[in-house]
């Protein structure tokens, strides 16, 4: 009998395959997805240009009003924006994550992929580990642009700190992304439900506007909202302030969403037909 079963839905099941063997498949995987980039650079258009829109629709917009409720005007707020603005990149990153994976889909690629005797999470890990090298790579556009208009860089260790709890959070949330993205029937479908679920969380937070004027039971959902921990992490980090209470609760945001969804979502990888 074959070493590989094939299940009822036609496709090869998981061989008993080694930790090694895993890496190695990663590794590969993640070089095909590398190169894939290099042969479309317009894929990176939205990690390179995300990042300049947002900070500079921000700053110049709302960075006059909004900076003197901080009591500083446009540089204060420019402070305040840009840290929180960290939180953003690893969301945006994860969006594409799902758009990508139910493309991939319909072209057939991932049916290959299954064809083939490799470790399931293999190419799941492999498509995150690409996302967030292009979420680096937004961030550092960010930081870039945050200088030119006016950010002041104090603590460089706080800076890659917060940098690399986006990139936790952003991981951990691009699995929510991944099961969107075997389950929708059509990449417009994952683009709307990631709509409709980023928006709330992403304008109901601390990232854009401190939280204190707002409505009592809105103030309560920004108290529970990761990206609200996130950006007040990233703030104290690189800014000053209060960092603990906002880095665990970042983190066990990061722990709970990938201790849920991760199964999930390679169980849904390979029940897929």
């Amino acid at each position: 009998m074959s070493a590989v079963t094939v299940n009822s839905a036609g496709s090869p099941a998981d061989p008993r395959i080694p930790l090694r063997s895993h890496l190695r498949h990663t590794g590969a995987l993640i070089r095909r997805n590398l190169l894939w980039i290099r042969q479309d650079p317009e894929s990176m258009f939205d990690a390179v240009l995300f990042p300049v829109i947002f900070t500079l629709l921000f700053v110049y917009v709302f960075g006059g009003s909004i900076g003197q409720s901080l009591g500083g005007g446009q540089h204060a707020y420019v402070q305040y924006v840009v840290p929180g603005l960290l939180a953003m990149m690893g969301m945006n990153m994860a969006q594409g994550v799902g758009t990508g994976f139910n493309t991939d889909f319909h072209t057939g690629v991932m049916d290959r992929f299954r064809s083939l005797p490799i470790g399931r999470g293999s190419v799941l890990i492999a498509k995150i580990v690409v996302e967030i090298m292009r979420m680096l790579v937004a961030c550092a556009v960010l930081m870039v642009v945050g200088v030119l208009v006016g950010f002041d860089i104090h603590r460089w260790g706080g800076m890659f700190a917060a940098i690399g709890l986006s990139a936790v959070f952003g991981s951990a949330l691009m699995w929510v992304f991944i099961t969107l993205g075997v389950t929708m029937k059509s990449a417009q479908s994952v683009q709307a439900m990631g709509f409709l679920f980023l928006m709330p969380l992403q304008f109901g937070s601390s990232i854009f506007a401190p939280t204190g004027s707002m409505p009592g039971w809105l103030q309560n959902f920004t108290d529970y909202n990761p990206l609200s921990s996130l950006a007040d992490a990233a703030r104290g980090l690189m800014v000053g302030g209060p960092v603990a209470h906002g880095v665990l609760l970042t983190l066990a945001w990061s722990v709970g969403l990938t201790a849920v969804m991760a199964p999930i979502a390679i169980h849904k990888f390979r029940t897929k037909t």
